[in-house]
């Protein structure tokens, strides 16, 4: 968890110089005061930290729904708002979480993991709580299985989907809307199952802000925020979407552990430079032809779950590779 502190705060100190204005923003967390597992946790110490710095600073706590709106409009989101969304369905969150968003008055989304409340998992929400919890946010879905959807079959996606979804429809007579992928891995088949189940927005787990005009409803950037310490939560407000942008190269996690090639196109055409990162490697400067970025990294990755970014002036793109 340190080594993953540090690099992330390598990646902000790299930004905050560019970071001027920005775009809306998304944010996720999971568990509440539950100090078992720190890389998911959050004290509610730090939440109320955070959620007074939105109140100092005049920053507007939307629902969700909001935000997709906008995106589905094409319209610019207000570098302003804000909405939060909890993944899972912890029960930390139900005892420890949902008191603070209750006495702050701000809306929430939960992306319900439903075979932990199926099957009555200790440490997760139950249908009744699940209930409750709707009187003050959104419920939408996160899958049936938690699965890893990159590692398992097409029809294996499927028939969790359709459990999932038909559970939420019996218990809680509820279609939902939005989609999370699990651990926020994906890739284009994946893409195109979630697709086909015709949600208004779907979305990932990766650092970034919101546009709007240029945001793909179906990658819609969420920051994790987990820890004692809201540095981080401040930084993140200051991000921007860089639009335009298209993955090309690496279109899978390597093998072998080694990032050969980072191929990116962009739709401007006049940008002349770039910066690429890649975890565990830091940044490195690119030139930029005709929109278009060929880096030959050679860099060894260490993780099975990496990130790809491209930053260009004050506004930065990342996407996640898994094994």
């Amino acid at each position: 968890m340190r080594k993953v502190n540090i690099l992330i705060f390598q990646l902000l100190l790299f930004l905050s110089p560019y970071l001027l204005s920005a775009d809306g923003h998304i944010f996720v967390y999971h568990r509440f005061d539950d100090n078992r597992y720190p890389t998911t946790n959050i004290s509610t110490k730090t939440l109320r930290a955070e959620f007074n710095y939105l109140k100092k600073h005049n920053y507007k706590v939307v629902p969700l729904s909001d935000i997709v709106n906008k995106i589905k409009k094409g319209e610019k989101v207000p570098d302003s708002w804000v909405a939060f969304t909890i993944d899972d369905g912890f029960k930390s969150f139900y005892t420890n979480g949902l008191p603070v968003f209750r006495e702050y008055g701000y809306p929430f989304t939960l992306f319900v993991a439903v075979k932990y409340t199926e099957e009555k998992y200790k440490d997760y929400v139950s249908w009744k709580q699940l209930e409750n919890i709707a009187k003050y946010g959104s419920l939408e879905f996160h899958s049936y299985g938690h699965g890893h959807f990159g590692r398992m079959s097409s029809e294996q996606i499927k028939a969790d989907m359709d459990k999932g979804l038909k559970l939420m429809k019996e218990h809680l007579n509820y279609e939902p809307r939005f989609f999370v992928y699990p651990y926020g891995e994906y890739d284009n088949r994946v893409e195109n199952i979630i697709k086909s189940y015709g949600f208004q927005a779907v979305f990932n787990q990766n650092m970034g802000a919101v546009n709007g005009e240029c945001t793909n409803a179906y990658d819609v950037d969420r920051s994790a925020v987990v820890g004692s310490n809201s540095r981080d939560f401040k930084l993140y407000l200051k991000f921007k979407e860089l639009c335009g942008v298209h993955f090309v190269k690496p279109a899978s996690f390597p093998k072998d552990k080694v990032v050969k090639t980072v191929e990116i196109n962009l739709d401007d055409k006049s940008i002349k430079s770039a910066d690429i990162f890649i975890s565990n490697n830091g940044w490195h400067k690119v030139k930029v032809k005709n929109g278009k970025i060929v880096y030959h990294a050679n860099k060894r990755v260490n993780r099975d779950r990496i990130k790809i970014g491209v930053k260009v002036k004050s506004k930065i793109k990342l996407m996640v590779l898994s094994k």
